[in-house]
């Protein structure tokens, strides 16, 4: 078997085993919880004294499968919780544990809810699912959307689902912005077919503030894009660098005058007007601070969901602790330079491209011994700006990562 068939193979595996933790799981939670299982057993026990000595009601503990009476005229069903879609995420984020952590959410047509969970894997053989964001109604906490309940609408590949960090138990990591953004970078098109045939109000149609707000964009993107080709990887990982240098509480929050600055410093040229534009999208909050990342992916554009997930997964190949950085020892000893173009073509040696790209990458970083995920993925971010082709761009990370 090839190696990307034996890839697809587990990754089906992995969807399959997070599918039935989570079926598993709220059939259970259903049926458990509902409060009818409190109206009947206990009570007739209760008035004929047969609870034993020092045994509450049922409904002062804590109930377990064995002790429900299965049938509920309430509980969901399994056909109720088969009406589902199901979307793989990513957290919007500039930290490699959690920019790395593997996300499977299921949107529920049936109460409009959902549910984000997180596989793991240990070792070869030990995997698990468990809940990231537990099942519920949530509202959008972001953009033109925000206080409208998620439905079916929301949810397609690139789309951003937002939620208050501090309602769910999340690692502190996460918890230091408030809110909580989730990239959508894949669907399950046939159930989503199914649904959107059953489902009558579906009309994913997009608002005229939406348009604007990617006219705004493109429009900088296009004022930037001759010299963001010529000098894209160092531009912007020069930013990336600077940003974080200037980054005093390490929140990854900067002001206006902190962004003037940068775009004057890298001869970013960008008229006021545009500049105003752009914020007022960006700080949607009005905090007078925007996030860097989204900043420098507004100004230079950010590459799609299927040249990230090769990103992601160069990096997971290198960070296998998932500790958020690698040691630049680990990264010269992996880069194999030798289906390099330039070295296929005799015009360079292996070690001249390692050394060229080493060195690259390691004027980004701001530790000289180690590379962090945002530091490696700023690098493909500014390389990706001048490669048209998907494919091209992917062999680019193929080749040297072995992936």
């Amino acid at each position: 078997m090839k190696k990307s068939e034996a890839e697809d193979v587990a990754a089906e595996r992995k969807k399959q085993t997070v599918v039935e933790q989570v079926m598993l799981d709220q059939l259970s939670r259903a049926v458990i919880s509902d409060p009818e299982q409190n109206t009947r057993g206990d009570v007739s026990k209760e008035v004929q004294g047969h609870l034993g000595l020092g045994t509450a009601p049922m409904r002062f503990r804590k109930r377990t499968l064995h002790e429900t009476k299965i049938r509920t005229k309430s509980g969901l069903t399994e056909n109720m919780l088969s009406n589902k879609l199901r979307f793989d995420s990513r957290i919007v984020s500039r930290n490699g544990r959690d920019a790395c952590r593997d996300l499977i959410g299921f949107f529920f047509a049936c109460d409009r809810s959902l549910t984000v969970y997180e596989f793991r894997q240990f070792g070869k053989n030990r995997t698990n699912a468990l809940p990231f964001i537990q099942k519920g109604v949530y509202q959008h906490q972001r953009g033109q959307k925000k206080g409208k309940a998620y439905d079916l609408t929301d949810f397609y590949i690139g789309a951003n689902l937002t939620f208050q960090s501090i309602d769910h138990n999340l690692p502190k990591s996460i918890k230091q912005n408030p809110i909580l953004t989730l990239r959508v970078t894949s669907i399950d098109e046939v159930a989503m077919d199914f649904l959107k045939d059953s489902c009558l109000e579906f009309n994913q149609g997009y608002s005229e503030q939406l348009i604007d707000d990617s006219k705004v964009f493109k429009k900088i993107q296009g004022m930037l894009r001759e010299t963001l080709s010529k000098r894209g990887v160092r531009v912007v990982t020069g930013l990336g660098k600077y940003f974080r240098h200037i980054d005093k509480n390490g929140n990854g929050f900067l002001s206006q005058t902190d962004f003037k600055e940068a775009l004057k410093l890298f001869h970013l040229e960008v008229p006021e007007q545009d500049f105003e534009s752009l914020w007022l999208i960006l700080d949607d909050s009005k905090s007078d601070k925007v996030n860097y990342g989204e900043f420098i992916h507004a100004i230079a554009g950010e590459m799609n969901e299927y040249r990230k997930a090769f990103v992601r997964k160069a990096y997971m190949k290198l960070d296998f602790n998932k500790t958020g950085s690698v040691p630049i020892v680990d990264i010269r000893k992996c880069y194999c330079a030798k289906k390099h173009p330039l070295v296929l073509a005799g015009k360079a040696t292996e070690e001249e491209i390692k050394s060229s790209f080493l060195e690259t990458l390691g004027e980004s970083c701001s530790s000289p011994e180690e590379v962090s995920y945002s530091e490696f993925e700023d690098y493909y971010e500014g390389l990706s700006i001048g490669i048209a082709d998907d494919d091209d761009f992917v062999n680019i990370l193929r080749n040297p990562w072995g992936i």
